[in-house]
């Protein structure tokens, strides 16, 4: 029987007093001055805890991974959407597709309601619900070849709730690659730095493709030098172009950058893996983590003051300038991906499950980067929580609510309680060398201001605009490695719902059905994004609500296909893993789709909202922020196609649930009338270590596996 050590269980003792520190000084504070630095030691110290028992317990008492096992990757490897990948570039891959405009705005825009709700969510959600649906979603596709989360809902749910499902799922898809990718236009426009940096990181990505499977197969570590280095420079790189003759080239109007990202995305959904997408996200990786991890060291050596309330009066009076809403539900809603996705089931049950090397490997890749990508949400709210709250409110209020100048914004902002002088707003915009500041909504410009005031408290008052503007790259960086991978799992949806129809559909790297499926998910989500970009209440603003309340119905499907397959394979008394949160998250997202449906507030109900502006133009008035009458038409169109979309995607999920409640009771009742759609056992010829870094055993293993006699030292 294996005993732990001392040194083991004085470690973790330490570790759980860090989280315990952390959570009391959060909690207990009345008005005292509160360092950042507690709330990234609650954060570090609850996840540590979380992936080393927690996410331990369910992977091996739950799941029972098997590591003699073949996955997909190796049974059906084929070089395009099949190829057994390295886990540590693997890990890349995933927590850059799953990390996206979520974890970076979402807790921006919620600390409107303070900093104590937020962090709350973004640590509790991630630990109990979304990273456990991750490496849940993971283990279950992996052992079905891959399969889709709507086509495993089919197969294991019925073709009643299935459909349901297909449908939901996809149409939630489009719509969250339209938002992910509205946030990197509105990022990147007119911004020749951001916009030459990211193009280069294309180029740099196929070298590192073709270096690791043509050149150096196998050399990680000698490629992701190579590919570190070739970063950096185009990321200094970036700012001699931004002042140079070739600026223009690089300065690109929103509606250019809508037709480069849909031409992006269908070249990069129907590219091989191994040739763009797994080596891009794994290099934009190293960017997403260095920075991260940079700000958390930034945070300790700094100690930076949280300056917003623990909570807010927005949270009890719903009537906030940045969003509207009460705390319960539109916080949970708002924050989205930092807690919990079910964008990451698509990616979970997309690209993934088709690359990954062993079943061991999904409490690292799952559970283990969505930990990493709720690390990013902590972050960004303590970013968003440093600066003045004066400040925040006048960059994430709509310009309709504080007008256009710094004189009449302090008085507005001073009226809601956070006093800011009108100098003071300027002399922030010119400390990031912009020439306002005032309504930058969406929240990346927000952070970016908070990264500025950590980064230049360590180097210097003198960069504040270099990291100021470092920041909006790494945003639009971090969002674009996320619309890659979720249009190529879109495609794969989309051809598991025609394969019904038409068999060849169903092989996913069948090239006209490849072809034809990435021209249609690109085409869908481009209409969204175009939509968003001429949107005249602002399309972030418009688009977010959806956008959080879609993601948060994808993870009811995902914790829905995930307990009924607990209950159909034997795992009953296990079943609560996904069954809480579920409940929860079915609460929570039904009742904001309700407000969202019926509310009678036209800045919360769409159809409110386009009654009052369709009454508007009935009497040949216009109403701010439209312009014209186009303006006012769009209105009424955009927020009609909002609320239906609201309506139908929360009836859709009703239906999933239900009927996944009926399948449980069915299989409880007779066992025996229940099938799973599991692929038949084949053994693993792939060695390769669980973890990021090999145990001991794995070593030896690797070693026998090669023919080097085992180590016998003991060292």
């Amino acid at each position: 029987m294996r005993t732990t050590s001392t040194r083991t269980i004085l470690t973790w003792t330490l570790v759980a007093l860090v989280a315990a520190a952390g959570w009391s000084v959060l909690a207990l504070s009345r008005g005292e001055e509160v360092s950042a630095a507690w709330m990234v030691a609650a954060a570090l110290g609850s996840y540590a805890i979380a992936y080393r028992f927690y996410a331990k317990f369910i992977a091996y008492k739950v799941l029972k991974v098997d590591r003699n096992r073949a996955t997909p990757a190796e049974r059906l490897n084929n070089g395009i959407d099949f190829h057994p990948t390295d886990r540590r570039v693997l890990l890349g891959h995933h927590f850059a597709a799953i990390a996206g405009a979520g974890p970076l705005v979402g807790p921006v825009l919620a600390a409107q309601m303070g900093y104590l709700p937020g962090t709350i969510w973004i640590i509790a959600g991630v630990i109990f619900a979304g990273a456990v649906q991750d490496m849940v979603v993971l283990f279950f596709s992996t052992r079905r070849d891959g399969r889709s989360l709507g086509q495993m809902a089919r197969e294991e749910i019925g073709p009643f709730g299935g459909a349901a499902a297909l449908l939901a799922a996809f149409a939630i898809m489009i719509i969250l690659l339209g938002v992910l990718a509205l946030v990197i236009v509105n990022a990147l426009a007119a911004s020749p730095w951001g916009t030459f940096s990211i193009a280069m990181t294309i180029p740099i990505a196929l070298l590192m493709g073709f270096y690791l499977r043509v050149l150096r197969p196998g050399r990680v570590t000698e490629v992701s030098l190579i590919g570190v280095a070739l970063l950096l420079l185009a990321l200094v790189s970036g700012r001699w172009v931004a002042e140079s003759s070739w600026a223009d080239a690089f300065t690109l109007a929103p509606s250019t950058l809508v037709i480069w990202l849909v031409a992006y995305g269908f070249v990069a959904s129907i590219l091989p893996v191994w040739m763009l997408l797994a080596p891009r996200d794994y290099l934009s990786t190293f960017m997403k983590i260095g920075t991260i991890f940079l700000l958390a060291l930034g945070v300790v050596i700094t100690l930076p003051t949280l300056k917003m309330d623990a909570v807010t009066d927005f949270a009890a009076r719903g009537d906030g300038p940045v969003f509207a809403g009460s705390l319960f539900p539109f916080v949970f809603i708002t924050i989205a991906c930092g807690a919990l996705s079910g964008f990451h089931s698509l990616i979970s049950s997309g690209t993934t499950p088709k690359m990954i090397q062993k079943e061991t490997q999904v409490r690292m890749i799952g559970y283990g980067s969505m930990l990493m990508e709720s690390s990013v949400a902590v972050m960004a709210l303590v970013a968003a929580s440093i600066i003045d709250p004066g400040l925040y409110f006048a960059m994430n209020a709509p310009s309709g609510a504080i007008g256009t100048t710094v004189e009449n914004a302090s008085q507005v902002v001073s009226g809601w309680g956070y006093s800011i002088s009108p100098g003071e707003l300027a002399q922030a915009a010119k400390n990031v060398k912009e020439s306002t500041l005032l309504s930058r909504t969406g929240g990346a410009p927000t952070l970016a201001v908070g990264v500025s005031e950590i980064f230049s408290e360590v180097t210097g008052g003198s960069l504040r605009a270099f990291w100021y503007h470092f920041a909006i790259m790494f945003e639009a960086l971090f969002i674009l490695t996320a619309l890659d991978a979720g249009t190529r799992v879109g495609r794969f949806m989309l051809q598991d719902t025609l394969g019904n129809l038409y068999r060849p559909f169903r092989n996913v790297s069948w090239k006209p059905g490849l072809v034809i499926t990435s021209a249609l998910v690109c085409g869908l989500w481009g209409y969204f994004l175009w939509v968003g970009v001429h949107e005249p209440l602002g399309g972030i603003n418009q688009l977010f609500p959806i956008f959080g309340i879609s993601n948060q119905l994808l993870a009811a499907v995902a914790l829905a296909v995930c307990t009924t397959l607990l209950v159909k394979s034997g795992r009953l008394k296990w079943a609560w893993i996904t069954g809480i949160p579920l409940a929860w998250d079915a609460t929570v997202t039904l009742t904001a789709s309700w407000q969202k449906v019926f509310s009678s507030d036209p800045k919360v109900g769409f159809f409110k909202q386009r009654s009052v502006f369709q009454d508007a133009i009935d009497r040949g008035e216009v109403l701010p922020p439209a312009k014209s009458m186009d303006d006012m038409r769009t209105v009424v169109t955009n927020s009609t196609v909002d609320g239906v979309l609201s309506a139908v995607l929360a009836i859709l999920i009703v239906v999933v649930i239900v009927d996944a409640a009926r399948v449980c009771v069915r299989h409880l009742r007779r066992p025996a009338l229940s099938t799973l759609s599991e692929a038949p056992y084949v053994e693993s010829k792939i060695v390769a270590p669980a973890g990021l870094i090999p145990t001991r055993e794995e070593k030896e293993e690797e070693r026998r596996a090669v023919g080097i006699p085992a180590d016998t030292s003991g060292a």
